[in-house]
């Protein structure tokens, strides 16, 4: 666009500057855009100079004079016409009905792309991909009109609402080059098949899926070669096909990023967070190091037990431990293996997974028992379109994505249409699950009101914390016997007791933060360029190993791409995101906590049905993105900022217990 306008002006300087003409319409731009026409006006004249100084301005002119008078005044017509166009918008009226039009037709755009991404993950097809790319090319197409639209207006004297509005609209990481946006979505929708239909191959030519076979292995087995196995079989299956194919995505998103001037990718990403001077590293930098030393203990604690279980040829009680030992494919949580490191086995479990099945659960009944937590504090019951509409048990006849997902089909108030995917198994996690994804569809359902610009989290981060705070009362033992799922239980338990449950709930949230801050410290220097993709693997290991303390169990080269095993690189879904919300979601309840009259240690508390704390929740997701997010934390907790302290507090006991189990070990691993 600049260029353009620099050879436009050019013509039209020469011409007046050989006319005796002044520069035109100076009395009818804003003061913004008479100073940008000044500074075009500077560089033009010294390109009139480095062309015409050596014959002299005039004979220059008189030279042009003619030519550009015969072959350009259809060129010059333009620029008179295209300079009427910069002229700003000062009436914020006008403005408003610009944007009540664009949120409208954002609205359907949306809704248009939501059902082709549902068909497509819902039934992977070549025919269904092709319609997400086309559908992804007109969307972005039409963004980048609208941005350039949007430019025109003068916000300096705009209300703080509008000017929000404007500042979502201008800022675009997409390219206006339309092959390159056509190939950014080809390769996405490429990347996601290989993840999600590849397999791995038995020697007798039975063929596994990720979930749930692989996983299945990863969470039960306690054969050290098969755990090896399933961990490898499933990196080597997609890893390879997707290493050039998301190095080509990288330097494709890269460029849609610094045409719209940007250092990279990355800088966009973070700037969902709206942190001053791109703060965002630093603030969950800061974090991490709050919470590293609860880490550090629930590290050591559980190196022990698996090199009690496995073996000290295996597992050394220092340094970093084999990545495929965790009951995760990805090692991110480790509630799977709180068989091996539960701390006092004669205490009652709190594992209601047999007692669903003996109970006759099925996938819907465990999407009814979600529905009644949120309609206990006051949310609103799931519409009938939900029930319809939504995939929550892996269907037979064809292929799709299980990762489960919430999905918002930008619908008006009531028309509603809200859904989620989910390949559901009938156990406690899945339950636990079921209620982190409703959360996102109550989100949904209390900002509908929002212009469509503003229907989203407050940051990517909040939208992960709700149905998470949730699950913080569900998995309690009070709330597990309220709803009849945990009838071995009586009265108060004990320390022991207490111990037991913590360590398992440190085993899903703890565990899962350094996972949770890697992921996209990785992906960051990535689109900065710091991690090429020849060091792509070598990089990967070397960040899981400094935050996680693992190590993978066989030789990786950089011939192996790792990272890829995991959903949301090929998706490219950012990932910090659930750093945020892990720490987010303690603050969340602590406040609701407070609010539904809780009397005791926060790790015991079930808001279920509190309408107060509800009624505080509700105030806050209805602000949708409608504020920066700073403003909707102090909604819901009073406070401001991302603050750890409440998750330290909620397992200050089990911290202080870790202590005096590892007094002997050697923390750490570096």
């Amino acid at each position: 666009m600049w260029n353009v306008w620099k050879i436009w002006l050019c013509f039209g300087a020469v011409l007046l500057s050989c006319s005796g003409y002044t520069w035109p319409l100076p009395d009818q731009l804003s003061a913004a855009q008479q100073r940008e026409l000044k500074e075009l006006q500077e560089d033009v004249e010294t390109e009139i100079s480095d062309i015409c100084c050596n014959n002299g301005l005039k004979r220059c002119c008189v030279e042009t004079k003619k030519s550009l008078a015969e072959r350009k005044i259809e060129e010059w017509k333009e620029l008179i016409d295209s300079l009427k166009e910069l002229k700003s918008t000062p009436d914020e009226e006008k403005a408003m009905k610009w944007l009540e039009e664009y949120n409208e037709e954002l609205r359907q755009r949306q809704a248009k792309s939501a059902e082709a991404n549902w068909a497509q993950s819902t039934n992977i097809t070549d025919e269904n991909a092709a319609k997400v790319v086309d559908v992804t090319m007109e969307l972005t197409k039409w963004s980048l009109k609208k941005m350039e639209e949007g430019k025109k207006f003068d916000t300096s004297g705009f209300s703080d609402d509008v000017k929000r509005q404007f500042g979502m609209i201008t800022k675009s990481g997409s390219s206006s080059d339309e092959e390159k946006t056509r190939k950014v979505a080809e390769i996405g929708t490429e990347l996601e098949k290989i993840y999600s239909t590849s397999t791995a191959c038995l020697p007798s030519g039975t063929c596994l899926k990720l979930d749930p076979d692989l996983e299945g292995i990863l969470a039960k087995s306690r054969d050290y070669d098969r755990l090896t196995w399933a961990w490898l079989s499933w990196r080597d299956a997609v890893g390879p096909p997707m290493k050039d194919k998301y190095a080509e995505w990288v330097a494709l998103m890269n460029e849609g990023a610094q045409e719209n001037g940007y250092a990279d990718k990355g800088v966009i990403w973070r700037g969902a967070y709206e942190m001053p001077n791109d703060t965002l590293e630093e603030m969950v930098d800061g974090v991490w190091e709050k919470v590293k030393p609860l880490y550090t203990q629930l590290h050591a604690y559980v190196r022990r037990k698996l090199s009690e279980t496995y073996g000290e040829d295996k597992v050394l009680t220092t340094g970093h431990i084999p990545a495929h030992l965790f009951g995760n494919m990805w090692a991110q949580q480790w509630n799977n293996i709180y068989d091996i490191v539960v701390p006092f086995p004669d205490q009652p479990a709190i594992d209601v997974s047999d007692t669903m099945v003996e109970q006759g659960y099925d996938p819907l009944r465990m999407f009814k028992t979600a529905e009644a937590f949120f309609v206990s504090i006051g949310l609103r019951p799931m519409p009938q379109t939900f029930w319809d509409k939504s995939m929550i048990t892996r269907p037979d006849d064809r292929e799709v994505v299980c990762h489960g997902s919430a999905w918002d089909f930008y619908h008006l108030p009531g028309d509603t249409d809200v859904r989620i995917k989910m390949c559901t198994k009938v156990n406690q996690e899945d339950l636990q699950t079921i209620h982190h994804e409703m959360g996102h569809i109550e989100y949904f359902l209390t900002y509908e009101d929002q212009k469509t610009l503003y229907r989203g989290g407050a940051n990517p981060g909040f939208h992960e914390a709700v149905g998470d705070t949730i699950a913080l009362s569900v998995n309690t033992p009070g709330h597990l016997k309220k709803i009849g799922l945990l009838q071995n239980i009586e009265g108060n338990q004990g320390t022991e007791f207490q111990i037991n449950e913590l360590l398992k709930m440190a085993l899903s949230k703890v565990a899962f933060l350094p996972f949770g801050l890697l992921i996209d410290k990785w992906r960051w220097r990535v689109f900065s360029g710091d991690i090429t993709p020849d060091k792509f693997n070598t990089e990967w290991w070397n960040l899981r190993m400094k935050y996680q303390g693992i190590k993978p169990p066989v030789e990786r080269t950089d011939e192996d791409f790792d990272p890829g095993a995991k959903y949301h690189i090929p998706s490219g879904t950012p990932y910090i995101r659930y750093f945020f919300s892990f720490v987010a979601q303690f603050q969340f309840q602590q406040a609701l906590c407070e609010e539904a009259g809780h009397d005791g240690p926060l790790h015991t508390c079930d808001i279920y049905q509190s309408k107060k704390a509800g009624a505080k929740l509700k105030n806050m997701l209805s602000m949708g993105e409608s504020k920066p997010w700073p403003e909707a934390m102090k909604a819901i907790t009073g406070q401001d900022k991302l603050d750890p302290s409440a998750i330290l507090k909620y397992f200050e006991p089990l911290e202080k217990w870790l202590r005096e189990q590892n007094k002997n070990e050697e923390l750490g691993w570096e």
